[in-house]
């Protein structure tokens, strides 16, 4: 079960949300970036199946810089700078723990969280890969003067995954398309999977409108693959 926990970022405490393997041992680790509705209790599942899996999983709460507001969706978008800086203490947090292997950390995230996520792995060398879902406004910066994740690519220093549903208009699957073309340009060893009959969100079994299983099951599988393959585990 996921617990609450504490860290500081610059002097202004961020809760974070961690779930652990059952065995002992120094574990691979995933930072979990929540999507819009913070630390629900579709994020506090995801932070538990990758602890069954073998990880330390810890999702950050970037909702944590004043003014906080509730419910969590009632937030801004977190501003990109704030989240190199959580993504940075976050994995700061994790190499301190003896339980994390430190050479292995990923992140993963889904929705406004999979942007992030490709941001965090883009801009911190110590993330070995991400696995992002149907992350959007990739072309656009969360600050006054830029970059956008789109842009900082380049920077990636380990494999990524991504899924989205071809009904999804943010990202379209021509957003989709450009980001494919990107990461092939620059060499970066990628795998999008993409699906019919579903759009934005469908992982989220907290919104029955949204949630596809089909795609859910396939999607996950697929992930846990890949963070096997890729970090142990």
């Amino acid at each position: 079960m996921a617990e609450l926990l504490e860290t500081t970022v610059e002097g202004v405490p961020m809760k974070l949300l961690c779930s652990t393997p059952q065995r002992d041992g120094a574990h691979p680790a995933m930072i979990v970036v929540h999507h819009r509705d913070g630390f629900d209790d579709f994020t506090r599942k995801v932070c538990d199946d990758l602890a069954a899996e073998g990880f330390v999983a810890v999702a950050p709460d970037f909702y944590h810089w004043p003014p906080v507001l509730e419910p969590p969706r009632e937030n801004p978008f977190p501003r990109d700078p704030e989240i190199v800086k959580d993504v940075g203490a976050t994995v700061d947090w994790l190499k301190a723990r003896s339980d994390v292997d430190g050479r292995r950390i990923g992140i993963l995230g889904h929705c406004m969280g999979g942007r992030m996520a490709f941001l965090g792995a883009s801009t911190n060398a110590a993330i070995g890969g991400c696995a992002v879902y149907y992350g959007g406004n990739m072309f656009t910066p969360w600050s006054d003067d830029g970059p956008a994740p789109f842009d900082l690519l380049d920077g990636l220093k380990g494999p990524a995954i991504g899924f989205y549903g071809n009904d999804d208009g943010n990202p379209s699957p021509a957003d989709v398309d450009r980001i494919d073309a990107e990461l092939d340009r620059l060499g970066k060893e990628h795998s999008f999977y993409r699906y019919d009959g579903a759009g934005h969100a469908f992982q989220n079994f907290c919104n029955a409108e949204r949630y596809r299983e089909a795609a859910t099951q396939d999607s996950w599988a697929k992930t846990v693959a890949f963070l096997h393959a890729t970090f142990g585990g």
